[in-house]
């Protein structure tokens, strides 16, 4: 198993399920002691704002909002800075703990050594 996960999750409420299971495994990974990278890009992005995750409804999963707390407790999360830019947001419209950062850092974490990545 590798001992850092990198997951960029680009869907949102566009693909429920696929977005519910990149949150899901990021914070079973979190549980399970893992160093563990969550991006926001696309439609993931509105769930950098505060109170979106809330808004997020898929029958027989996780609240999504409990699945982001685990992971900025135990993780890290951040927000594309292009997608940011897209959407108007700036560091002082997302959660308290989001970063925003951009491509090349996505590649650096992705590509550390024993870094596993995972796109959704």
């Amino acid at each position: 198993m590798a001992k850092k996960l990198v997951i960029k999750v680009t869907a949102g409420a566009d693909a429920p399920e696929r977005c519910s299971q990149a949150f899901t495994v990021a914070a079973v990974a979190v549980a399970s002691g893992v160093d563990v990278s969550l991006w926001l890009t696309g439609e993931s992005s509105w769930f950098a704002v505060p109170g979106r995750a809330a808004e997020f409804e898929l029958p027989h999963a996780a609240p999504l909002p409990d699945l982001l707390d685990a992971l900025l407790a135990g993780g890290r999360v951040t927000l594309c800075t292009q997608c940011a830019a897209r959407r108007d947001l700036t560091e002082k419209d997302v959660i308290e703990g989001v970063r925003i950062a951009g491509a090349q850092v996505f590649v650096q974490e992705a590509l550390a050594e024993d870094a596993q990545a995972l796109v959704y």
